[in-house]
């Protein structure tokens, strides 16, 4: 591949996919495109230009944002608004305009120029009511699926594609399935090559973590900075559940695609942690202890708000048989480099995510 674009490449996922990317294609055009609305866009930059990925200011809303990188090789779909609760209470505008009309201009503009799509959708695609609905039993940390249970797309090692879709499932969660199906229509209509991967929840280094979006670090961060943390939501305990995949397995997962182009369909595959990487947050905040040596107590807040689910665990094992990728790191890896960056950045950081 000779350009690669990397739409949302100043997020913390499309800037260390685009990082990335430029490691293991030297004599590769890596462009990163990006609005710069997120908090912490401004730390994302000189990172990029030190590791030799050039950035476009650019917002795929615009079509004409999009016309102007001229073809590419691949398109690597990241820019999204990820915010489940975005919506609720609010103008919706932000979160379609970005996640579906944004990939429609994707699309067209892939249509047009050519070039191959890697979509990173979503396991929030999977509805809510049918994800309470499951039979969570508990313990003094966290729910869980009884070893033996089993169901239509579930079991004890976690929500498989196969997963019933009826339902609602956010305005974030539906506008990322129906990019899905749209993507779908392209690449059989027009032959655009294509490939879709669910991520469950991504974290790392870089990320700049809030309630509704990079848990694993704000827990890491409140803890080190003593920060104020409250369980919130199934009667504000803490044990709900979710699998966390290291953005550097996700960078993995991406290299071994990207050297396979040949075997891509439309088909979605779970991209997440798995059964192996799964923390309440229970379990999460003594974690946090352990790494940061640095205990907070911790609040609560009963009340469950309208798209909070209480169990999610990736079971990628479609994804696994088909090019072998499984997650090599764990969670305590993961948490071990949330904090070294935390603490290398402090002076920075700490004013951010302290609070």
């Amino acid at each position: 591949m000779k350009r690669i674009l990397v739409t949302g490449g100043g997020g913390f996922v499309g800037s260390h996919l685009a990082i990335a990317l430029k490691q293991h294609n030297e004599n590769c055009q890596v462009l990163a495109l990006d609005n710069l609305r997120r908090r912490g866009s401004e730390w994302i930059l000189p990172r990029l230009a030190a590791h030799g990925v050039e950035f476009m200011h650019g917002d795929i809303r615009n079509a004409s944002d999009l016309a102007e990188v001229g073809p590419v090789d691949l398109l690597l779909e990241c820019a999204a608004e990820p915010s489940v609760h975005t919506g609720y209470g609010g103008s919706p505008a932000y979160v379609l305009e970005s996640n579906l009309l944004g990939l429609i201009h994707c699309l067209e503009y892939l249509r047009q120029n050519g070039g191959k799509l890697l979509f990173l959708s979503t396991s929030r695609v999977y509805p809510i009511a049918p994800l309470r609905a499951l039979p969570l039993q508990e313990d003094a940390s966290r729910l869980f699926l009884p070893p033996q249970a089993s169901g239509e797309g579930w079991s004890a090692t976690g929500i498989a594609e196969t997963f019933p879709l009826q339902g609602s499932r956010s305005l974030y969660g539906a506008t990322k399935l129906s990019a899905e199906l749209l993507i779908a229509e392209y690449a059989e209509l027009y032959q655009l090559p294509a490939t879709v991967l669910r991520c469950g929840v991504i974290a790392g280094p870089w990320q700049m973590g809030k309630v509704d979006q990079g848990v694993f670090v704000l827990w890491m961060a409140r803890h080190l900075y003593q920060g104020k943390l409250s369980y919130s939501g199934f009667g504000g305990q803490g044990k709900q559940v979710r699998d966390f995949l290291h953005i550097d397995d996700l960078s993995d997962l991406i290299q071994l695609q990207l050297a396979a182009t040949e075997k891509w369909d439309s088909t979605p595959l779970n991209a997440g942690g798995g059964v192996q990487n799964t923390l309440s947050l229970c379990e999460l905040s003594a974690l946090a202890t352990q790494v940061t040596g640095c205990p907070l107590p911790l609040g609560s807040q009963p009340e469950t708000r309208a798209a909070d689910i209480p169990y999610y665990v990736t079971d990628h094992a479609r994804l696994t048989s088909r090019c072998g990728w499984r997650p090599q790191r764990s969670v305590a890896t993961l948490a071990e480099d949330v904090v070294r960056w935390l603490v290398d950045y402090r002076a920075q950081l700490e004013p951010l995510l302290r609070a």
